[in-house]
């Protein structure tokens, strides 16, 4: 489930005493997930309610819970035999930022094996959420990050939009999430890259995991060359959000993919900042990473060396190359 503002508004009807509202979500969910409103406050919070046994941990470390300008994640004792872990929105301004952290929050909580790695779980995502806020400064996203969001947006609309329904192009768009590769589709796997070089001579691999196709029945590598200047005729960031935006009709389809947003450093307090520069797409490279293509993967390093960053050579890809077909057939499941 995606938290838009119409499920807050339906909480914040006034109530004659003073309290909570409450909405359930995953009711299969190892422990109790909902979203709150206080009555007359009108706070909003996500909740976690589970036995003291699995809360245990996060009672002995609460005071290491971890806190944000505007967001704070508590732990409060229902009673002798619950807890409540709660994530809280103190600072209106963010709500847009809100609304698609309790959804991940919630989504985190819900796939967790058992009430102790839920709240754990919670704990991580909120602390990633941090990160990002941190991370984004007052001039918003970094000009190499823009550019890689622009890269995966254009994978997006160019390959994955006209290919699966609009609602399953947006599941797909795992990236911001930190998902190993930026799109995750069942027949394929898509890792996106960016480069405004007029000749890209290599490619830039963040970890050992974004060209290791376990789990998919294909994996492939994208690269969008763009052409970056300020003024002319190509797309800044905001144009391509919005025609994006366009062709999703559904409005919960609408809110994920705007979650999706916020999630990849793209705020919307931030949005006058990305006007300029605009970008225009040269061309969009796909290979098929299988068999020798280089690339280093888990299973091949030694114990003790991780988190390796790496080049791949665009020169002697050619053999790998995969045609627009290919990719449409891949994204759309037509490939068993």
């Amino acid at each position: 489930m995606t938290v838009t503002e119409a499920e807050w508004r339906d909480l914040e009807t006034p109530q004659i005493t003073p309290g909570r509202s409450r909405l359930r979500l995953h009711p299969n969910a190892p422990l109790d997930v909902f979203l709150s409103v206080t009555h007359p406050g009108h706070q909003r919070m996500l909740v976690l309610r589970t036995d003291a046994r699995s809360a245990d941990h996060i009672v002995r470390s609460v005071g290491r819970l971890p806190r944000a300008a505007g967001l704070e994640m508590n732990l409060s004792a229902v009673s002798r035999l619950e807890y409540e872990l709660q994530v809280v929105l103190t600072a209106n301004e963010l709500r847009e930022v809100f609304n698609p952290l309790v959804t991940d929050v919630a989504d985190t909580v819900r796939d967790a094996p058992e009430a102790a790695a839920a709240l754990t779980a919670a704990v991580d995502r909120f602390e990633r959420w941090q990160d990002l806020l941190r991370s984004v400064s007052r001039d918003g996203l970094a000009p190499e990050a823009r550019r890689g969001l622009v890269g995966e947006l254009l994978v997006l609309r160019e390959h994955v939009l006209p290919a699966v329904d609009p609602a399953d192009a947006v599941e797909a768009w795992t990236g911001p999430s930190g998902a190993n590769q930026d799109f995750q589709l069942p027949e394929v796997a898509i890792e996106a890259k960016a480069s405004t070089a007029k000749r890209p001579r290599s490619i830039r691999i963040a970890s050992e995991r974004q060209l290791d196709g376990t789990g998919t029945p294909a994996l492939l590598l994208a690269l969008a060359m763009l052409d970056e200047r300020r003024g002319g005729s190509g797309e800044s960031l905001n144009r391509l959000v919005e025609r994006i935006r366009e062709r999703l009709t559904s409005s919960a389809d609408r809110a994920q993919f705007d979650g999706r947003l916020v999630q990849a450093g793209y705020l919307p307090g931030q949005r006058d900042m990305y006007d300029e520069p605009r970008y225009t797409l040269r061309d969009l490279h796909f290979w098929h990473v299988r068999g020798d293509f280089p690339r280093i993967v888990e299973a091949d390093l030694v114990a003790g060396v991780g988190d390796c960053t790496y080049h791949v050579s665009t020169s002697g890809l050619d053999q790998y190359r995969a045609t627009t077909d290919e990719v449409t057939e891949l994204i759309g499941g037509l490939h068993a």
